[in-house]
């Protein structure tokens, strides 16, 4: 998910065609680390390029060390009352300006953005913004005509780098700090030369010898050669050498040619990785196409940061449960052992019988008795209490035997209890892990409220539930839904599902029940196969290679009374064992349903 060369060379071709000669007619710096720049298109340039010049462009530039960006974005963004010193600088010298070039200097991840304007005196000068997207080095830089520095967005002295001063009156270059080559620019015999003489993975020595170059496009690079990018580029022999070298070559064409291919990976329907070119590594139903850069990096960066939050809202809900199940994982095993300090109490009823039957044999104050055993015919040797009777001791054995037996039932008895509550706990945990959106927390804490593992606060209303089930479109045309947490198990299993309806369900681990509407049909075997992969990959076991996977039809399945939500017993059922991928699988749109859900919809 690098911000590589490849797709600023991609962001470059962009703005050039929608943003060269354009005007500059407003300049904010929403964060301290952020630009805004709206832009008036040019007509000409437009309609040369057959782009839409009516309205403005917002370009996005984040200097942001954690996430630095750049590309075209659709909303405004509100900036601050007083506007930074940086962003006035910037609007005396370029507001009203025109974009006369945007260039990359080779694969570098650097855009230079050259402007036109008019000063005080009322003569025409140019300057330069320059973007440098270089992870934590990223950087906002405003210059010269000459590349001398005016300002900068963060300012870099000698003491936190002793490369390259960024500072007001200081010269601008691009820091080489290491040993790459220009992959726009490598013959054949330098490449030779530069990959296959390191001792790494052929990928690594990709992406470690040039500039521009990613882990993902140095993959693929490897891929479309039919090159192991796991095998040492050291050990290549020639063919894979040659073959290497011409899937590069045509790699480079394609971005000197400004023809890109932009797409996302998905794995488990969550964005993995993006890259300029298709990823042809990956297989064709993980990947989504975009005409679009911007559109593309808008979309993927959305998305990771709308899990982040989910997992950032979710931290209390998180510790809650992790708190609640290590207690009780810790009570679960002391009750275990007490139970296994009673599993010799047997011994003690069979010594006082044995005391009773033998007892008139014992010398008075003896410390021991050694009898046959009549139930093994064994002889065994019984301990005694020298300062009481024969009767006594077995007293004594026989009420030992009753403490223990009481002691383990009800040991057996709270056990089983806290092993509902550990399995409880451990299906919220799956819950949250399953969330996607902030509503499916809001009933994931209401469940957890109603459990009585969180108390609500003061007078406030139960909260509105809006979140639903997610619904699936089987390859044969089959409706499957998948509860996301308890509350929706229960009620799509014993309210929405009707007898006929196939249940799915992870055997024996935490995890979502999968419905599968059948509408009188019968079930072809890819759509069992596909609610089966639901099951798996919403389970407890997620990350596992395959997971048995239990179903049955819907009448089968019984609810326990008194049970916690979701949790339901079945005799008769059938498995398999499957894969947790679904990135094949269609999620619905939200207006397609079944004729029935117009008036009965799932929750």
């Amino acid at each position: 998910m690098a911000f590589d060369g490849i797709t600023i060379a991609n962001l470059a071709r962009d703005f050039n065609k929608l943003l060269l000669n354009g005007r500059l007619v407003k300049i904010a710096q929403p964060e301290v680390d952020e630009l805004l720049l709206t832009i008036k298109p040019d007509e000409k340039q437009c309609q040369k390029n057959g782009c839409d010049s009516s309205g403005q462009l917002r370009l996005c530039i984040s200097a942001s060390a954690s996430l630095p960006l750049i590309y075209l974005i659709d909303q405004n963004k509100p900036g601050p009352l007083s506007a930074p010193s940086f962003c006035m600088l910037l609007r005396k010298h370029l507001q009203n300006g025109r974009i006369v070039s945007i260039r990359q200097p080779g694969l570098e991840r650097v855009l230079l953005f050259e402007i036109e304007h008019l000063d005080e005196m009322g003569d025409l000068k140019k300057k330069k913004l320059i973007v440098e997207i270089m992870g934590k080095h990223s950087n906002i830089i405003f210059c010269d005509e000459d590349n001398r520095i005016i300002d900068s967005i963060k300012h870099v002295s000698a003491l936190v780098s002793s490369v390259r001063e960024v500072l007001p009156g200081k010269p601008w270059f691009i820091v080489q700090t290491t040993d790459k080559a220009d992959p726009l620019s490598l013959s054949r015999s330098e490449f030779m030369e530069r990959i296959f003489s390191r001792p790494q993975e052929c990928y690594k020595a990709l992406y470690t010898s040039c500039t521009g170059l990613s882990p993902a496009v140095a993959t693929e690079i490897c891929h479309r050669g039919g090159v192991d990018s796991c095998r040492s580029a050291i050990e290549a022999n020639d063919d894979q050498k040659e073959s290497l070298w011409q899937a590069f070559s045509k790699v480079m064409d394609d971005v000197r040619q400004n023809r890109f291919s932009p797409c996302i990976v998905y794995e488990n329907q969550a964005p993995a990785e993006y890259a300029a070119l298709t990823l042809t590594s990956y297989p064709a139903a993980q990947r989504k196409d975009y005409a679009d850069i911007s559109v593309l990096l808008a979309d993927y960066y959305e998305e990771k940061n709308r899990i982040s939050r989910i997992r950032q809202r979710s931290a209390d809900l998180r510790r809650i449960v992790a708190t609640a199940l290590e207690r009780n994982v810790k009570k679960y095993d002391l009750q275990q052992k007490q139970i296994k300090d009673t599993q010799n109490r047997q011994r003690y009823r069979v010594y006082g019988e044995l005391l009773n039957t033998y007892g008139y044999s014992c010398p008075p104050g003896a410390a021991s008795l050694s009898v046959t055993d009549f139930y093994s015919g064994k002889p065994v040797t019984i301990p005694l209490d020298p300062l009481l009777s024969p009767g006594e001791n077995a007293k004594r054995y026989f009420e030992k035997y009753k403490k223990q037996k009481r002691t383990c039932e009800a040991l057996t008895r709270l056990t089983q209890e806290v092993q509902e509550q550990i399995r409880y706990l451990e299906s919220i945990a799956t819950a949250l892990d399953i969330a996607q959106k902030e509503e499916d927390l809001v009933q994931i804490k209401e469940e957890l409220i109603e459990s009585g593992y969180l108390r609500r606060k003061g007078a406030a209303k139960k909260p509105r539930i809006t979140s639903r089930p997610f619904h699936y479109i089987s390859s044969d045309g089959f409706h499957m839904y998948v509860g996301k947490n308890n509350l929706q198990n229960e009620e799509l299993t014993f309210q929405f599902a009707s007898g006929n309806d196939w249940w799915f369900h992870a055997k024996d681990m935490p995890g979502s029940h999968v419905i599968v509407k059948c509408e009188g049909r019968d079930l072809p075997d890819a759509t069992y196969e596909e609610a089966a992969r639901l099951a798996a990959h919403y389970s407890r076991g997620q990350s596992l290679d395959k997971v048995e996977v239990d179903y049955v039809q819907r009448r089968q399945v019984k609810k326990v009374p008194g049970a916690k939500p979701g949790f339901v017993i079945y005799h008769t059922n059938y498995s398999m064992r499957i894969g947790t991928d679904i990135s094949g699988i269609r999620l619905a749109e939200p207006n397609e349903s079944l004729p029935h859900e117009k008036r009965v919809s799932p929750l």
